[in-house]
């Protein structure tokens, strides 16, 4: 199986299907509307907002339904692109990098949220926000939030803030892997979610230490059809990482291993 192609997410979502997985946006969770067994699938559009619409149909023509979070940036807000994926049933929600953007500048910062938020809501419905990890700088995004209040914009959750980590699994493909963490900056959480085979709900401690981690797309579906994939999950995507093109492919994966070696020095300067 050759990972990170359209045909490799496609047999992910078909072996979640075929495990009696139900999906749901982050809107859905937010509202309550997230029961059972279920995934919560979340994509950030930091570029090519094109892969961004093939994932859309994909998900679409399987049942499946996700939250797409856009930057406002000229290469990825694309209006007809953004409002196609809505009408396929996705959410669309602001992928927001407004205090970087403003340098740490939080009166600039939150005048930034407001006008893109604004720029986003004029062409779609938008409940639900999720910052950009923006890895290269010092500033953290999500810091707006310790002089704002998003839910005086009318959002009503962030991941970041709103999902408890401790019931719900978290995986990235940050690093264009699935066991990225040592990569990743920002973008990670602390999990403690139980597994599907663990027999004491109140054994957190034994989940961590017994249940192996992800690296691959195969793994996962391995794991799902051996019954050992966590009950509640919420799985974020970078669709620029996804393509059948193997120009495109190669060109990614080349892209992505020079940018994890700086990562990994940023993590070991701070």
């Amino acid at each position: 199986m050759t990972d990170f192609t359209i045909d490799t997410y496609r047999q992910l979502l078909i072996a979640l299907k075929q495990n009696g997985y139900l999906f749901f946006t982050f809107q859905d969770y937010c509202l309550g509307n997230a029961k059972g067994r279920y995934v919560i699938l979340r994509h950030d559009i930091d570029k090519k907002p094109d892969n961004a619409l093939s994932i859309a149909k994909l998900e679409s023509d399987l049942g499946v339904k996700s939250t797409f979070y856009f930057l406002t940036v000229k290469d990825v807000f694309k209006p007809d692109i953004i409002k196609e994926i809505e009408k396929l049933g996705h959410e669309i929600g602001y992928h927001y990098r407004d205090l970087v953007d403003a340098k740490g500048n939080y009166e600039k910062a939150i005048l930034s949220f407001e006008n893109n938020l604004f720029r986003l809501r004029s062409i779609v419905n938008v409940s639900t926000v999720a910052m950009d990890g923006c890895p290269w700088s010092k500033f953290d995004n999500r810091d707006i939030w310790k002089k704002y209040d998003y839910k005086k914009y009318g959002i009503i959750g962030e991941p970041y803030f709103d999902i408890d980590f401790n019931t719900i699994h978290y995986m990235t493909d940050t690093g264009r892997m699935w066991d990225g963490g040592k990569y990743s900056i920002r973008d990670r959480v602390e999990t403690h979610a139980l597994s599907n085979n663990t027999t004491n709900e109140n054994s957190a401690v034994k989940y961590i230490n017994t249940t192996k981690s992800y690296h691959t797309t195969e793994e996962i579906i391995c794991s799902l059809q051996t019954n050992s994939f966590p009950l509640q999950t919420m799985i974020t995507s970078h669709p620029q990482r996804w393509t059948n093109s193997k120009f495109e492919w190669i060109k990614e994966l080349i892209f992505q291993r020079v940018k994890n070696v700086i990562k990994r020095m940023i993590k070991l300067m701070f």
